[in-house]
């Protein structure tokens, strides 16, 4: 069997990373046109590549939790690829195999002349003046508002594979992300594990109202007791 995961934010949180939408959350303290748009970029360079540095180095001192390595545990018998709105690495930390991330990763920056040309980055900090070997100067490997979502084509292709969908810990509000749950074959059915309900009508919808830390390893466990050793 196929099994899609999509997560989002609050998968991460359990882990103790900051989300960009909670009230107390990163949009809290910064505005989204001063950090994450390439207008930003261009006109303080310095400082959107210092906000980055900081979730870099945020992302690097947290650890998977439950929710992430029950996800492994669950591609030990199934089929299983993430897609996930999220750029920290942990799902590859906890040891998923195949994640897909639609938003960008926070441990990868790339060329300022192409979104797929990516290298790793070493530690949390980039140099305001480091260059892809393209010449360009690197900025984040983040998703800016009103840019192109280069891995969104690739998440439909998957979504319509899938015999049933794990969405865990997003609002299913942030577009065009959350149109991946009108992507699956009809019948497919999908199981969404949040303490907040998302507002959205779906047919053979589950809904498991629990942090994901607790929801996913349950699911999981469900899912892998009807498996023949």
């Amino acid at each position: 069997m196929k099994i899609v995961v999509f997560t989002g934010a609050g998968i991460s949180r359990e882990s103790g990373i900051a989300t960009f939408r909670d009230s107390d959350g990163l949009w809290a303290n910064h505005r989204i046109e001063d950090v994450c748009t390439p207008e930003a970029l261009a006109r303080n360079r310095n400082g959107v590549i210092d906000f980055y540095n900081v979730r870099r180095r945020e992302v690097l001192s947290k650890e998977p939790n439950a929710a992430h390595r029950a996800l492994v545990d669950l591609e030990r018998k199934f089929d299983v690829e993430i897609i996930t709105q999220n750029i920290d690495d942990l799902h590859e930390r906890a040891g998923s195999s195949r994640v897909t991330h639609l938003h960008g990763e926070i441990r990868k920056l790339r060329s300022s002349v192409d979104e797929l040309a990516t290298v790793p980055i070493e530690g949390w900090e980039q140099q305001y003046d480091a260059r892809h070997p393209d010449g360009s100067l690197l900025r984040p490997f983040v998703v800016f508002f009103g840019e192109n979502v280069p891995m969104l084509d690739r998440a439909v292709e998957i979504t319509r594979t899938a015999d049933l969908m794990i969405v865990v810990g997003t609002s299913l509000q942030v577009y065009p992300a959350a149109s991946l749950v009108h992507r699956l074959r009809p019948g497919t059915p999908i199981y969404i594990i949040d303490p907040n309900t998302p507002d959205i009508r779906l047919a053979d919808l589950n809904i498991i109202r629990e942090p994901a830390s607790v929801g996913v390893p349950r699911l999981v466990g469900e899912l892998l007791a009807g498996v023949d050793d």
